[in-house]
């Protein structure tokens, strides 16, 4: 972040930044008192935002925990230098899933009460939706831990106060129209954004809506809302079977006056987390993990809440990655099986030996959770096309991760993504790094292994799971390889370079 005054907001952020980062070193405050020469009281009341600090405290802080804490002027990019070609080793704990969390903030909109998210994934996307609900009058907190987040939602939403320009910064803001229409009669919404993944529609979400008395009119930067609320037992078939377009129709169908049936829904894992969420909040649903959900509304919620956001199955997909392609034996733990077993399948199928342990249940009381360890394997190429389908098959996010595991596989491989316009085109990156990964349209890769990786500098590309598949690509490349402009990995992955190098990984970030 960038100082440009001294008040209390921006002293607990500053504070709150030097206690995730402190925590990250593994250090006691104590600790850090002795490395920055002063008393542990004075770094409590720091991070508690307690206290001014200094440009030159500042300074010493960032250098004792290695981390820009700020960036004073304009921002500088990340980059990240590799050396490649490591045998990684250890274990590693699957973190909270990033797309269950944004949809719990949107949902917590819904609530009166309390709510309390309990390891919350401190990343980019995450923060975006933090600062638009504090825009327009929603408290949220952190706790000492930094992990769990309190919010409370005021009696009455200041939307005019939006900030547009950090909504506009992210596609989850789509998922507020669910949660509004039940608590306003018109609201204007900024257009969404996000990472580059060519043209994404929203028609699937306002013909959802529709259902529930939502009327929008796409006028200059803004979707604007009118609501004109129905009653009684709907039914909703949405005409694809989207994430988010299933989220938004539970959240509208939360607050209806009556039952409502959504067909064709998604049953993936960030959909089951808000179902197991709205149902803490009294809202009763039928058919959890099928694609017919029947949502019984409630005329108000207003409770106090606790919920542990589930493990995430794309991040868990990026670490079992990295032990493949680096011929590695690594341990993946908690790490939600219900939605890796196609992925696993298919790994199987390409020759990956690896094993699990028994499994045991999450701390939302419901997610199945396994530790997987994978074994250097000697891989080949599948028989058929691999290609993302709706859960239970293949998630759309981790197919950009078989690229990688093809180009170390012997024999070719097509990749099938016809779920994205433009997102195969940077997987061809691999290229500079000596794999053998042709673009036969705008859709599918033919991958052809195995690769002699080697050390290359490239330019992080626009989408965040292509830029990760880079990455590790990176991790098995011999020599130094640099990744450059890498903020985008940070909208979806908390601390990802640093957890790989418990692993063993050689990763240095720098900044021009």
């Amino acid at each position: 972040m960038t100082i440009t005054e001294e008040a209390p907001q921006h002293l607990a952020q500053v504070g709150a930044l030097i206690r995730g980062a402190r925590q990250h070193q593994g250090l006691t405050q104590a600790q850090l008192a002795d490395r920055l020469g002063t008393s542990q009281s004075a770094v409590h009341r720091i991070e508690q935002g307690a206290q001014n600090i200094s440009l030159d405290m500042l300074a010493r802080v960032s250098d004792a925990l290695a981390a820009d804490i700020v960036t004073i002027g304009a921002p500088k990019h990340a980059h990240l230098r590799v050396t490649g070609g490591q045998t990684l080793s250890g274990a590693i704990r699957v973190n909270s899933s990033k797309n269950a969390a944004v949809a719990l903030l949107c949902a917590s909109l819904l609530n009166r009460g309390r709510t309390t998210l309990r390891d919350v994934a401190r990343i980019v996307e995450v923060d975006r939706i933090l600062t638009v609900l504090r825009s327009i009058g929603v408290s949220t907190s952190w706790s000492p831990n930094g992990r769990d987040l309190v919010i409370v939602r005021p009696a009455h939403l200041d939307l005019d106060a939006i900030d547009a320009d950090t909504a506009r910064r992210t596609r989850s803001i789509i998922m507020f129209l669910g949660p509004l229409l039940g608590l306003e009669d018109t609201f204007a919404l900024p257009y969404a954004g996000g990472c580059d993944l060519g043209t994404r529609t929203v028609d699937p979400h306002m013909s959802a809506l529709r259902h529930f008395g939502l009327e929008v009119t796409a006028t200059s930067g803004n979707y604007d809302g009118t609501v004109d609320r129905t009653r009684g037992d709907i039914t909703v078939v949405l005409t694809e079977r989207g994430d988010t377009v299933t989220e938004n129709a539970l959240m509208a169908a939360a607050l209806h006056d009556g039952a409502t049936t959504i067909r064709n829904a998604s049953p993936n894992y960030m959909v089951q987390d808000l179902c197991f969420f709205l149902e803490l909040l009294g809202v009763r649903i039928e058919g959890i993990g099928t694609t017919t959900l029947t949502v019984h509304g409630v005329q108000e919620i207003d409770t106090d809440v606790e919920y542990a956001v589930s493990e995430d199955p794309v991040e868990a997909m990026s670490l079992l990655t990295a032990g493949v392609v680096t011929g590695s034996e690594i341990t993946v733990q908690r790490t939600p099986i219900e939605f890796m077993e196609i992925e696993l399948t298919t790994l199987s199928e390409m020759g990956l030996r690896y094993s699990l342990s028994d499994e045991y249940v999450a701390r939302n009381g419901r997610t199945r959770l396994v530790d997987i360890t994978v074994h250097p394997s000697e891989l080949v190429a599948p028989r058929g096309t691999i290609h993302p389908m709706p859960f239970p098959g293949l998630n759309i996010d981790n197919l950009p991760f078989f690229a990688v595991i093809a180009a170390c596989a012997t024999g070719s491989t097509l990749i099938h993504d016809w779920v994205y316009d433009g997102r195969a085109i940077h997987l061809t990156d691999l290229t500079r790094l000596g794999a053998n990964v042709r673009l036969l349209d705008s859709h599918r890769l033919d991958v052809t292994g195995p690769t002699r990786w080697s050390g290359a500098e490239v330019s992080c590309p626009p989408a965040l799971r292509p830029a990760v598949v880079i990455l590790l690509g990176m991790l098995a490349a011999k020599g130094t390889s640099v990744l450059r402009n890498v903020d985008i990995i940070a909208r979806g992955y908390e601390d990802l370079a640093a957890r790989l190098r418990e692993l063993g990984a050689q990763i240095e970030t720098f900044r021009d």
